[in-house]
């Protein structure tokens, strides 16, 4: 090899390990981000205790282990045991993506006029979550939730698959990452509350649009 090109061989991989190297430090300062996968058995998440080990888990292959991750998933009372909200399992804020892109400053700011859309709804490796425009779709992220981040009241087993612990028969809440739906029904778009599954099994969270996927928050 002569010297003009070693030096751009040279040149091409420190340009790839500067790439390399922002990438990972931009993951690391992230805050946010939506599952690559799912628990393999679709609602099924050994509950929300883990689904928080999901998200710890995802975000520290991802170079982000350092923080506190939770699940963004609400949990109806069952059992003489009182619902927990989504909303108050996931910190104060603000969170970004893996491209440091500003989801919400806060809380309230989340669950109002919040940057969450199929651009910036990323995944914990920085890509995107395919949609209903790119199929498969899996555009339908659990969260069991109403659209203020409150806990669903009823049966659980028809708003939270059983609070996170049934992969068959049932039903949980999921909301669109890409803020798409019926074009006369706000609702239906909604980031966190667009409809029910139509079951808790993996196969029918793909059915109607979904991979068992589940938004990640920072808590500090």
């Amino acid at each position: 090899m002569n010297k003009t090109r070693l030096c751009v061989a040279v040149s091409a991989a420190l340009l790839a390990l500067g790439l390399a190297a922002g990438v990972q430090a931009q993951q690391s300062e992230m805050t946010f981000f939506i599952t690559s996968v799912g628990s393999g058995k679709g609602a099924d998440l050994g509950g929300v205790a883990g689904a928080d080990r999901h998200c710890q888990s995802l975000a520290a292959a991802a170079g982000a282990g350092k923080r506190q991750w939770r699940a963004y998933l609400s949990i109806s009372a069952a059992g003489g045991q009182p619902a927990v909200n989504a909303r108050d399992r996931i910190g104060k804020g603000p969170w970004h993506n893996a491209e440091g892109r500003l989801i919400a400053r806060n809380v309230a700011e989340l669950h109002g006029k919040n940057n969450i859309n199929r651009m910036t709804a990323l995944t914990e490796k920085g890509a995107r979550v395919n949609n209903s425009a790119s199929p498969p779709n899996m555009h339908d992220i659990l969260t069991g939730s109403q659209p203020d981040g409150t806990a669903v009241g009823g049966d659980p087993a028809k708003t939270t698959c059983g609070n996170w612990t049934m992969s068959g028969e049932g039903a949980a809440i999921v909301g669109h990452h890409d803020r798409m739906g019926l074009r006369d029904d706000e609702p239906s778009r909604s980031w966190n509350a667009s409809h029910p599954s139509r079951g808790c099994s993996l196969d029918n969270l793909r059915a109607s649009g979904g991979a068992g996927l589940l938004y990640c928050f920072a808590v500090n």
